[in-house]
C-alpha cells in the first residue's frame, strides 16, 4: 500500500456485491434458481432487484456490462440448442430469439427463374346486356 492511500474497510459495495452474484447467477445458480435459461430479468429476481438495475449496473460498471452480455450470449446458445433438439417450445424459443437478432424470412417468387411461369395478364371482356 502506497502512502497516502486509504485502506478500504468495511462492507463491499452492493454493486460489488452484485458483480460476484451476478457471475454465480451466469455459470450455473440460474439453474439452482429454477430458471430454463439465464436472463437479465431473472438475475435481477436473483439478486432481489429492480430489472432496471441491471442496467444501471451495467452503465457504472464494465465488468458487470460485461457479464449481462455473458447472460445474453448464454441464453441465445441455449435456446439455439434447446430449439434443434425441440426440447423448448417451438413458438416461445422463435420469440425470444428474435431478441437476438433472429427472424424468420420467407420469399415468395411469383416468377420461376427462366421466366416460363411468369404471371399471364388477365383478358377483361366487357359484356352489355341484349336490347
Amino acid at each position: 500500500m502506497k502512502k497516502g492511500e486509504k485502506k478500504k474497510v468495511g462492507r463491499p459495495s452492493e454493486l460489488a456485491e452484485c458483480l460476484i452474484r451476478a457471475k454465480e447467477y451466469l455459470l450455473g445458480g440460474y439453474e439452482t434458481f429454477g430458471d430454463v435459461v439465464p436472463s437479465v430479468a431473472g438475475l435481477a429476481c436473483y439478486l432481489g432487484k429492480h430489472k432496471s438495475s441491471m442496467y444501471e449496473y451495467a452503465k457504472q460498471n464494465k465488468e458487470f456490462s460485461d457479464t449481462l452480455e455473458a447472460i445474453k450470449t448464454l441464453q441465445e446458445n441455449k435456446l439455439i440448442n434447446g430449439g434443434l433438439t425441440s426440447s423448448f417450445n417451438p413458438t416461445i424459443t422463435k420469440l425470444m430469439l428474435s431478441n437476438h437478432g433472429y427472424s424468420e424470412k420467407q420469399e415468395i417468387d411469383h416468377q420461376s427463374s427462366d421466366g416460363s411461369m411468369s404471371p399471364k395478364p388477365t383478358r377483361i371482356e366487357l359484356v352489355t346486356p341484349a336490347e
